[in-house]
């Protein structure tokens, strides 16, 4: 079976886009945004916009005024590393190489986790993704650069792929992350803010979309963004991908019979890299994997993907060996396991992303401050 993207409507803008929005309001010659004096760009990790209005009684200043068309469309696959890097890179994941949460570097057959494993696993940032980021952007033309997030994040390997050029500031809570945004943002004319968000993600793959808890971490966040813009700065606030819920009677478990002809499986439980043994015939795999998986599961080829764009319209030598022989996304609201893996604390996670489904890909795209309709 083929892996094709959902149809979607052609004037859908993309995570892709925001970076360069961002710099033409700063010039003054964007369409879509007003120019401004400085911006922030709010990134709330895991909120997906259907989420994010089935809860707007939980975050009133951030659903006010929000129309059908304050949304933009996550790339593939809906997860972390892939979409965070589109954003503040304004490139594809088939350019900058995030393909996945887990993917394998084949010269050297290991397994990267690419948001925590940059240090474990010897990968270098500034080589494994080598697009410029919005930072060094804005620093070539002269703007000051910051990113406010929290302070475990400074040194890690993730953010010296995605924040380069930023001065990092930390911040503890989200009002105050926000706060000190802003405030970066009124002191530095002509700079560009990035703030991160993190709680509503970490909450949800604990204990769900919609917990008490998910709901908690949205009214500290909304609490958070409800303090009004400085004056002549434009606050766009955006998500990296959004969340569905996986019950335990959704898992599906791949158990050694399932597994022959597999050197190692990658990316997550709703959108598995397969990498297949020296010799495998990967259609075979391919049309095994899909009768295996028959419901549960839509499984395609690495060349399936990047002939149906999911990667983006370039695929760059580097990115493609990272792709797996086959990919597995799961339907609805499923998710695929190894069950020979060591490891099984990922099943015990509820919220999970990474595959085609809206509630997966549509994000807010929301605007404040001098970008305010």
């Amino acid at each position: 079976m083929s892996l094709m993207l959902p149809s979607e409507s052609p004037s859908a803008r993309s995570l892709v886009g925001v970076a360069d929005d961002l710099f033409a309001a700063l010039r003054g010659e964007s369409a879509a945004l007003p120019r401004a004096t400085s911006v922030v760009l709010v990134l709330i990790d895991g909120l997906g916009a259907i989420g994010l209005r089935a809860h707007a009684g939980h975050a009133r200043a951030l659903t006010a005024g929000m129309g059908k068309k304050d949304v933009a469309v996550s790339v593939f696959p809906s997860t972390t590393a892939a979409a965070l890097t589109s954003t503040l890179t304004g490139a594809w994941p088939g350019e900058h190489g995030l393909v996945g949460y887990r993917v394998l570097d084949r010269s050297r057959d290991v397994l990267v986790n690419q948001l925590t494993g940059w240090e474990a696993e010897g990968v270098d940032p500034a080589t494994w993704q080598s697009m410029p980021t919005v930072f060094e952007r804005a620093r070539a033309e002269d703007r000051p650069a910051f990113a406010v997030g929290v302070a475990a994040y400074e040194s890690s390997g993730f953010t010296r792929a995605t924040l380069r050029g930023a001065e990092f500031v930390a911040a503890g809570t989200p009002a105050e992350r926000v706060e000190t945004a802003f405030d970066l943002a009124e002191r530095h004319p002509g700079s560009l803010v990035y703030c991160y968000l993190p709680e509503a993600d970490k909450a949800g793959h604990r204990h769900g979309v919609a917990s008490l808890a998910w709901v908690s971490a949205l009214e500290e966040i909304d609490r958070a963004l409800s303090r009004t813009a400085p004056s002549g700065v434009g606050v766009l606030v955006t998500s990296d991908h959004g969340m569905v819920d996986v019950p335990a009677h959704r898992q599906v478990v791949l158990e050694a019979e399932h597994l022959h002809g597999v050197h190692a499986i990658g990316g997550e439980p709703r959108m598995l890299h397969v990498y297949l043994d020296p010799g495998v015939d990967v259609a075979q795999a391919s049309a095994r994997w899909s009768e295996d998986l028959a419901g549960l599961a839509d499984v395609g080829t690495r060349e399936d993907a990047i002939a149906a764009g999911l990667f983006g319209p370039t695929v760059t030598e580097a990115a493609a060996s990272r792709i797996g022989d086959l990919l597995v996304v799961a339907r609805g609201n499923g998710a695929v396991y190894d069950g020979t893996a060591a490891d099984q604390r990922g099943r015990g996670m509820v919220g999970q992303h990474g595959g085609l489904t809206p509630e997966e890909r549509q994000v807010p795209l929301l605007r404040f401050g001098a970008f305010a309709r």
